[in-house]
Formats: C-alpha cells, structure tokens, sequence
C-alpha cells in the first residue's frame, strides 16, 4: 500500500489533484480499472483518501501535512479555541517547484525591520525573474547578499530593511540569483 500512497503523493504534488482511473491504470502498471478499484478500496479503507458527494476522490493525508488549528492573537489576548481549520504541507508552503528551492542562514542585520534576523533559514526560490519590492538574493558586483530590489531612473540596487545601512548600487553588475519565498526561524528549548 506505501508503494501506491506514494505514488498518488508524488501526482498530486505535480498536479495539484487527484488522478482519474485511466491515469492510475498507467500510474501503478495496471492493465484494468478494476484492479485499480481494488487498490483505491484499500487506500479508503486505510484512510489516505476518500469520495467526496459526487464520487471524486479526494486526498486525505498523502504526505508530511501539520494541522493548521486556527488563529492566535497578536494584540490584546482573546478566548482561543483548539479546532483543526486545515491540514498544510510542507510542501504547500514553498510557493514554487521543489527543484527551484534552497535554504540559505542569514548572517548580518541589514534585513531586521523585514522580520528577517542573524540565524534564520531564507526559503529562496531560483529565478532570475524578480519584482520589483521582492527580497531576493543578489550577486552585486562579486558578492551574495540578501535585499529589496528597488529601481531608481532606470537603474536597479538594493535597499536593506535597516536604516543603519546604506543602498547598495552596483558598480559593474547585479544579477538576481532567487526571490526569498518565506523565512524559517527556530526558537532554543
């Protein structure tokens, strides 16, 4: 059964949905739908998937997925209740294709007032196509640093979140090397 599981994990990560019969027939090397129908039956019965009102097939846990409970406040404390809201995976919170993902751990002050601090862990994803406003990581003339991407008059620098540091404009090049997707910060025990 993990054999088939993780085959239906890895079509929906590529897919974003469930796969039909006739693409399971070619997914698991079966030759019937029947034989499908048999294996689909196992997986309801094992609780990685189930049939919605109109008999489509929906995911019930195919991957690493944590319970998102709720809400918690961020001002004045309120009455809080424990209630699963959703199920997200890891891999839902990249934003972008697995293969275009890196972590890089932040080394400096320049991006504090961005929420970004000495420690964390950037979740960039590899592309040269970057908004302006976006974080991204950049090649300035022969170094690696992680800033906003401004323009000013037609010429691009980067701009820190921290008022103690100045803009930096390239002297030869700036090359976008990933847009910073989400920070990672872990707390000591």
């Amino acid at each position: 059964m993990e054999h088939y599981k993780a085959q239906l994990l890895s079509f929906y990560r590529r897919h974003k949905r469930m796969p039909g019969y006739s693409e399971m027939c070619e997914l698991f090397g079966f030759a019937s739908k029947n034989a499908v129908s048999k294996v689909v039956d196992k997986l309801i019965e094992a609780g990685v998937v189930q049939k919605d009102a109109s008999g489509k097939l929906t995911p019930v846990v195919l991957g690493d997925e944590i319970p998102l409970l709720g809400y918690v406040e961020a001002g004045f404390p309120s009455p809080a209740e424990e209630q699963a809201l959703d199920r997200v995976t890891m891999e839902d919170l990249l934003l972008g294709s697995r293969e275009k993902m890196y972590l890089l751990r932040v080394k400096g002050l320049s991006m504090v007032d961005a929420g970004i601090f000495e420690g964390d862990l950037l979740l960039v994803e590899r592309t040269e196509n970057a908004r302006l406003g976006d974080i991204v990581v950049a090649n300035l003339d022969g170094e690696w640093t992680v800033k906003y991407l401004r323009e000013k008059r037609g010429k691009r620098y980067l701009e820190a979140a921290n008022e103690e540091y100045p803009d930096l404009w390239p002297e030869q090049s700036l090359e976008v090397g990933g847009v910073v997707r989400s920070v990672i910060r872990t707390y000591s025990r």
